[in-house]
């Protein structure tokens, strides 16, 4: 019996797929084949190339500070994210540049949509690095990324929850993890900003301060809900929709052997920081799942 693990998009709360990984390893539950879209590509790769343990080490270490650094103020059109430091991150927690995924030592699948025709776009041969950037080019965040004759950008578009690709590579039960259950409207829900409260005014405060508004105004509401929604509010409640309905719809047709769903609707967009916290969830959704999960294998 081959087991597939589909992995779900959702941004940071796709480290809640950490998690979820470890829980099954724990259980003696170990996928033949690994299946992912954005964050669930990165996760998936890191995985299938035996990083996991050192990713996790690293997520859970990430501070607001540390998160914003990976945004360009200063960006060009193309999008907001860093692609220098993003691809250093990539090379040390992922793989490296040379990995192919025909060398891995499982079956892996990392989902992408093409821009120009928004058909679905399945990486399963080729660099391990080049699927996962394809799989996680969120439009307005990162820039599209060419490959072979195709643009291509987030897979979220066209299947959040690839367990499509899982049977198409041949697994017989399908573990799916969707983060995207119960998020439409939560992103507006969320408790005001701290407000910023300077004690010393030497430069390494000053700089503290200016990171903790500037990410506030990112990954946090607007405190007047009178108010119009921000740039970043916007993007994040039109991409929780999407994932939303799509996944529904998705699941509905082909639907997995086990669905798991982590509780994560009270972390943000972007709000990667809070690695601990998801993959915590990750875990304990294994373990609330547990009978489900072995009656569906036995």
């Amino acid at each position: 019996m081959h087991i597939g693990l589909a992995l779900g998009s959702g941004s940071s709360r796709g480290w809640a797929h950490i998690g979820v990984i470890s829980a099954l390893t724990e259980q003696g539950i170990i996928p033949d084949i690994v299946c992912g879209t954005s964050i669930g590509s990165l996760v998936g790769a890191s995985y299938v190339s035996a990083t996991l343990e050192k990713l996790e080490q690293w997520v859970c270490s990430l501070t607001k500070f540390e998160t914003v650094r990976f945004f360009d103020i200063n960006s060009s059109l193309n999008g907001f994210v860093d692609t220098d430091r993003l691809h250093r991150f990539l090379n040390e927690y992922v793989a490296n540049d040379e990995a192919q995924i025909e060398d891995l030592g499982k079956q892996y699948a990392a989902v992408a949509t093409e821009l120009e025709t928004g058909r679905e776009v399945w990486l399963t041969k080729g660099p391990v690095l080049e699927a996962v950037w394809a799989s996680i080019s969120l439009p307005g965040l990162f820039p599209a990324i060419r490959h072979g004759n195709r643009w291509l950008v987030d897979g979220g578009l066209v299947n959040p929850v690839p367990v499509s690709v899982c049977r198409a590579l041949g697994a017989d039960i399908v573990i799916a993890v969707n983060l995207n259950g119960d998020i439409v409207g939560k992103h507006f829900q969320k408790s005001p900003a701290i407000t910023k409260k300077v004690e010393n005014h030497g430069v390494i405060d000053k700089l503290s301060n200016l990171v903790t508004e500037y990410t506030s105004s990112i990954f946090s509401p607007a405190k007047n809900v009178a108010q119009p929604p921000g740039l970043f509010e916007a993007i994040a409640g039109s991409v929780n929709i999407t994932q939303d309905r799509i996944t529904r719809s998705r699941m509905a047709g082909d639907p997995p052997d086990i669905l798991l769903a982590p509780k994560l609707a009270h972390i943000g967009l972007l709000e990667f920081y809070r690695a601990a916290e998801a993959i915590r969830e990750g875990r304990e959704c294994v373990r609330r799942m547990l009978p489900v999960i072995r009656d569906a294998l036995d």
